[in-house]
């Protein structure tokens, strides 16, 4: 168990003090096992926010089951089609917009940022609930990547700390580091509604993450609580960003976390490179992946430094994709078998074998 402390809660203390805010889209195959988690242990002192970017599968169904349930769930759908209003311009700002409305509609003093396809482990609830009433600004939930399937731990916990750790607003450069990277996954996000409603937020819709615009676009004003029992499966592989996973890593993120003006440059490339296309690494994992190709050099060719870099760059985009999936499956499963989650992205890849012959046997059955 963590070693937040536990405290009772008094009658006058038993207000809504905690709301958990689900922004969801088409994921009707996945949120009930999300809202099964949550539900199972919620308390009086607990609501759900599930904000419905205008889902056209059976999500509404799943959720009103729940909410048959749990009376403390609310689901709000936007049906752009019937109100005439024009949507967002991308998934991202569709996303960071449907984050940042839940919070806005939320009742709770604080709020839990999670995802529609994530599960909370036996217990979170009550752990966040003892530390929200130390008063702390933000709260980093640790949390363990499972499979798609959630069978496999694929990593235990990714925050590496063996207890829990309070960072005072003095030491936000060092709270920028030692969480920066782990913040692109958004449930681990607990926040002071009052924190949030203050900050900037429109300026980082069509980002991605909305959140960590909110939460590091000026130093957090009160202490900030580091949990470091991992109190979330992550169901890793589940959505791996599609073809915009070059947009994602290559531009919208370096962008992002090189924006804010409060970090020093060594902290800046601590949490990620500034122009990560220079590492010939993450270009062959990329082209592994099937996220690189001479569209996506294309790109980068200007930012590129000498005529040898632009070569290998532009090699590396050229070379048979199955290949390299091929050898870095091979690396993962054998050399160096911890790289799990490498391995997942691999698998997932449009050239690993077995997905290329799925769609063969696909394509012949339709001739």
């Amino acid at each position: 168990m963590s070693s937040v402390k536990i405290k009772m809660a008094s009658k006058e203390d038993r207000r809504m003090r905690l709301t958990i805010c689900i922004p969801t889209l088409n994921r009707g195959s996945f949120i009930g096992a999300t809202l099964e988690s949550i539900v199972s242990q919620a308390t009086d002192e607990v609501e759900i926010v599930v904000m419905d970017g205008g889902s056209t599968d059976h999500t509404q169904q799943v959720v009103s089951d729940f909410q048959r349930r749990f009376p403390s769930l609310r689901y709000l759908r936007k049906d752009f089609e019937s109100t005439g209003l024009n949507p967002p311009t991308t998934p991202a700002a569709r996303f960071d917009r449907d984050c940042s409305l839940a919070v806005e509609l939320a009742e709770g003093e604080y709020c839990w940022l999670f995802a529609d396809d994530d599960l909370l482990k036996p217990g979170a609830i009550q752990t966040v609930l003892n530390a929200t009433r130390e008063q702390y600004g933000l709260i980093i939930v640790n949390a363990e990547v499972r499979s798609p399937d959630l069978a496999r731990v694929l990593w235990p916990r990714i925050l590496r700390i063996t207890a829990d750790r309070v960072y005072r607003p003095s030491e936000n450069q060092s709270l920028f580091v030692d969480v920066g990277n782990f913040l692109s996954f958004l449930g681990c996000v607990v926040i002071k509604r009052q924190l949030w409603m203050a900050r900037e937020k429109e300026k980082y819709f069509g980002s991605g993450f909305v959140h960590v615009g909110v939460i590091f676009q000026s130093p957090v004003p009160e202490d900030a609580l580091v949990i470091s029992e991992s109190l979330i499966s992550i169901r890793y592989g589940n959505m791996l960003w599609g073809p915009r996973r070059f947009q994602i890593w290559m531009f919208d993120w370096p962008d992002l976390i090189w924006s804010f003006p409060h970090y020093s440059e060594l902290a800046k490339s601590r949490v990620c490179p500034r122009e990560p296309w220079h590492s010939v690494k993450t270009l062959l994992l990329l082209r592994a992946e099937g996220a690189f190709s001479p569209t996506e050099y294309s790109r980068i060719e200007p930012h590129l430094r000498s005529k040898r870099e632009r070569f290998v760059a532009k090699l590396i985009a050229l070379s048979p994709g199955i290949l390299l999936n091929f050898l870095g499956v091979l690396f993962c499963s054998v050399i160096h078998p911890r790289s799990t989650i490498a391995l997942v992205d691999l698998i997932n890849s449009p050239y690993y074998f077995r997905n290329r012959w799925k769609r063969f046997l696909r394509h012949k059955k339709g001739e």
